[in-house]
């Protein structure tokens, strides 16, 4: 499984103009949503996504976003995380890591990215691969598609994958539908449809769906692809949340 989407601005193609991300973020480090994992109607475990904390990379104040999923059947387990660095005053990644362990096969990448340099190096492998400008990682764009404008029956597509070869992404705003929040209020949510051209969750094969909330929070309630074992759904069933604030500008 390779994963998930994340993260800021100028936008390259599609209907809107470059702009560069607000100074306010929707929210601040403490955040964590929590999910319910189904393989089809069987439960599979559960999920986790989180701002996890601030740190630095190569002199660069930068979230730690993290992505978990879990879960094991009769036929299949999962201890997948992803970890994404990025900018906290201009959104764009810095490192990213994927740990995980399937069927107890465990495989490990550590990307380091150099936005400035314009490429990306793999953990153990030979030489540098090049990387568009302000890149992210999968697990930065679930992030970058909370603070995008985002309108139903639109194709929006973007050139900043950190591994420039896979360019472009696209995001489809399908349609709106009603969801409910683990508190038990109804809200309107935006359901997109990520594609990467890479393998896993957002390949064109996984049809993936990622149901955002239509809302300044714009939580990521439910999260539903295709593998081919079955359907994964992610229903979010608790969610913390203090209040955001302004992080850029520390």
């Amino acid at each position: 499984m390779t994963a998930l989407l994340l993260a800021f601005a100028l936008l390259q193609g599609g209907p809107s103009a470059a702009v560069r991300p607000p100074l306010a973020y929707p929210w601040t480090v403490g955040e964590k949503l929590t999910y319910s994992a189904k393989l089809g109607m069987l439960t599979l475990g559960e999920g986790t996504l989180e701002v996890a904390g601030i740190d630095t990379v190569r002199g660069v104040e930068s979230f730690r976003l993290r992505f978990r999923l879990q879960g094991k059947n009769i036929i299949y387990s999962l201890d997948d995380v992803l970890e994404s660095y990025v900018g906290t005053r201009d959104m764009i990644s810095r490192r990213f890591v994927q740990d995980f362990v399937e069927n107890k096969k465990a495989t490990h990448r550590l990307y380091e990215i150099y936005p400035d340099s314009g490429f990306f190096r793999e953990q153990g492998k030979p030489g540098a691969q090049p990387s568009p400008p302000d890149p992210l990682d999968d697990a930065a764009f679930f992030y970058f598609v909370r603070v995008t404008e985002l309108e139903v029956g639109k194709k929006y597509t973007y050139n900043r994958y950190f591994r420039k070869d896979k360019n472009p992404v696209t995001i489809e705003v399908t349609k709106r539908e009603k969801m409910e929040l683990p508190d038990g209020r109804e809200v309107n949510c935006l359901v997109l449809h990520p594609v990467i051209d890479t393998k896993g969750l957002f390949s064109k094969r996984s049809d993936t769906r990622i149901w955002l909330t239509d809302d300044a929070r714009r939580l990521p309630v439910q999260i539903r692809s295709k593998f081919p074992f079955g359907t994964i759904t992610l229903r979010m069933k608790e969610m913390v949340l203090p209040p955001a604030t302004t992080t850029s500008g520390r």
